[in-house]
């Protein structure tokens, strides 16, 4: 399988750059995939969770308050007002689940969004 560039940068730096097979991104309007070759496209991003699938299959988690992404044929470029790395390349869940749900809370969107971008975070701190 083909894969693509992945970067999300918050206005403190990047939070993860590299080679991807697939991201789900928390849109306005709802989840959505991209996989490479996706067609080009401008997004709203809501509160919630980014799962990506690494080009070497490990799922990579990340939080986020807000933002926007740019997607092209072979890139996905997400800017994000605040993010928390949940899950790494490794598996390894972080100590800052807190910290990721605390980003979550306070993000000014719908209660929704929040309450299942939550909940995803919470079942990420169950299996630890």
């Amino acid at each position: 399988m083909s894969t693509m560039k992945l970067e999300i940068v918050t206005p403190d730096g990047v939070i993860y750059d590299g080679d991807i097979k697939m991201v789900t991104l928390p849109g306005k309007e709802g989840e959505f995939g991209v996989l490479p070759e996706h067609a080009s496209l401008v997004s709203l991003l809501d509160a919630g969770v980014i799962t990506i699938e690494n080009a070497n299959g490990h799922e990579i988690v990340v939080a986020i308050n807000s933002g926007y992404v740019k997607v092209d044929e072979n890139k996905v470029s997400c800017i994000a007002d605040g993010a928390v790395l949940i899950k790494d390349e490794e598996g390894t869940i972080s100590d800052r689940l807190d910290e990721a749900k605390e980003l979550l809370q306070k993000a000014q969107t719908s209660d929704v969004a929040i309450a299942t971008a939550v909940g995803k975070v919470e079942n990420i701190k169950k299996s630890m």
